[in-house]
């Protein structure tokens, strides 16, 4: 019990320690048509690109190459448009990710049902679709990729070799696509800088299999999840219906390991990211406190779940409502905590109000997956977000799509639109935080090297804490900085940014225990 209230102590310290950001700007893009956000890019002139698709020929929309093209707008820093394109045919077309090259293009993963246009070469039904374009948007080259049913492109990562490495799902079984199990498979297929295919996989089971993300990892293979119904084949381990599907591949796509995690219910993994210690999934689970999952608050919650190198379970969390909560992505910002976005139309638990019918709900997590803040945004009549970025003011930028036009939206132009919002910098409080009733009175003796300090500094503590809430102040008292550090002996504390001076250092660990200490920059 006494763990619990200081692990909820900390939790609270950490939420008066670090101030939800608030939006810096906002805008609306598109026309009176549907349109909608799936990606957004933090460009390397340090502007934005956000790319969906469109059903508009007015506003924004300058083209249209019939029904619905996948549109890519560029903007300045500020939101202001620079360019924008559409790319597709007579038919419905719509991208699903996107990277930055190396030559300020751009490569896109999408799907396309046309064969017209910008597109050539369908096989029939809805294919995977690869573009390549330039810093302007031009298209340089086009695959289309599949056989004679439904595939799909979901995700798009640059390789090391200059090619590409591109995760989705296939029910085909001709064409592109070979190997495939039954129904509906995760593919997954490596391409030249051309687009040329070098291979391909196809993992699954009897029954449906679907791709959504898929990432690089450390040791030069990947690591891609999505969702798994099957519990043969490939699949071991499945919990019951649908369960998220993580599976480690080396560098030439071979099986590693697998995971099914899940309970229940529907359980879908949205996104992954490797960390020093292991990855991070995040997605969704509808799952009643069944198989894997603990803390379910109803319908379905953001489920965010830690594996090992191995990919054993660590632990998982569960927020959300008594509503539809579903996580779209994850990062990990600059300070080592995570941050995740997506969309809930709960209006209880872990949400609280909610003044629309869906709101757009992001979560800050630290390494253990605890809540650090959380932020809503949206207006009325429904919003929704499948991505995030760090931007280089370590803000953060949403690309996502407003029905709305009141609340945080305005601008919307009809029906849906994309909508951008760019966040500012987390604030860092400056006023002292309540202290525990239980802090000892004694405070113990703080190391602080080196000493005098130039641009980091390490601290050390008798007890050797791996975390502490630490607050810097000059000697008046006044607080200059509140940070939470993650491994203090051995990870710093950046004070690069302090004028020269003396400063005190007050360091409190999740125990509650304080202990004090000063150095000399």
């Amino acid at each position: 019990m006494k763990n619990a209230i200081f692990i909820f102590i900390f939790s609270t310290m950490q939420m008066l320690l670090f101030s939800q950001p608030s939006i810096a700007w906002q805008k609306c893009l598109g026309g009176s048509e549907y349109d909608r956000s799936n990606d957004i890019l933090h460009t390397n002139d340090g502007g934005y690109v956000v790319i969906g698709h469109t059903l508009s020929l007015d506003g924004d929309v300058s083209n249209n190459n019939g029904l619905m093209d996948i549109w890519m707008v560029k903007m300045d820093n500020f939101g202001v448009i620079q360019w924008e394109k559409n790319l597709g045919g007579g038919d419905w077309d719509s991208p699903n990710s996107f990277r930055q090259t190396d030559d300020g293009g751009y490569i896109i993963a999408g799907v396309t049902y046309s064969n017209d246009g910008d597109v050539i070469g369908n096989h029939g039904d809805q294919d995977a679709w690869i573009l390549k374009l330039d810093s302007l948007g031009a298209l340089e080259w086009q695959r289309v990729l599949g056989g004679s049913l439904f595939d799909e492109a979901n995700w798009v990562e640059i390789t090391p070799d200059g090619g590409y490495i591109v995760a989705g799902s296939t029910n085909s079984d001709d064409g592109d696509v070979l190997g495939k199990h039954a129904y509906t498979d995760f593919w997954v297929l490596k391409l030249s800088s051309t687009g040329t295919i070098k291979w391909q996989k196809c993992l699954g089971g009897n029954s449906d299999e679907r791709a959504l993300s898929i990432k690089l990892t450390s040791d030069g293979g990947y690591i891609v999840v999505g969702e798994t119904l099957s519990n043969d084949g490939d699949v071991s381990g499945n919990n019951g219906n649908v369960d998220f599907w993580v599976v480690k591949l080396d560098i030439s796509g071979g099986i590693e390991w697998q995971n099914a995690l899940g309970g229940i219910g529907l359980d879908v993994a949205s996104d992954v990211l490797e960390t020093s210690d292991g990855f991070v999934v995040a997605g969704y689970e509808g799952s009643t406190n069944t198989g894997d999952v603990t803390g379910h608050h109803g319908a379905s919650d953001y489920w965010i779940v830690k594996l090992s190198k191995t990919g054993d379970l660590l632990w998982q969390k569960a927020y959300g409502g008594t509503g539809p909560d579903h996580a779209r992505n994850i990062i990990q910002a600059s300070d080592g905590n995570f941050v995740v976005v997506g969309e809930s139309k709960s209006t209880d638990g872990d949400v609280g109000w909610n003044d629309g019918i869906q709101i757009i709900w992001v979560l800050k997590l630290n390494p253990s997956g605890d809540l650090i803040w959380k932020k809503q945004l949206g207006g009325t009549q429904g919003e929704g977000c499948f991505s995030i970025q760090q931007t280089s003011d370590q803000g953060y930028i949403l690309g996502g799509f407003a029905w709305s036009n009141d609340g945080d939206v305005s601008g919307n132009h009809g029906s849906a639109d994309f909508w951008v919002v760019k966040l500012s910098p987390e604030s860092v409080g400056t006023k002292d935080a309540p202290a525990p009733a239980f802090v000892e009175t004694m405070a113990g003796k703080l190391e602080i090297y080196p000493n005098p300090a130039h641009q980091f500094v390490f601290l050390k503590t008798a007890s050797e804490e791996p975390v502490l809430s630490v607050r810097i102040s000059d000697l008046l008292g006044r607080a200059i900085s509140h940070q939470t550090i993650l491994n203090p002996s051995s990870g710093g504390m950046d004070v690069s940014s302090l004028p020269s001076g003396l400063y005190l250092v007050m360091a409190t660990e999740p125990s509650g225990r304080v202990y004090e200490g000063k150095f000399a920059k």
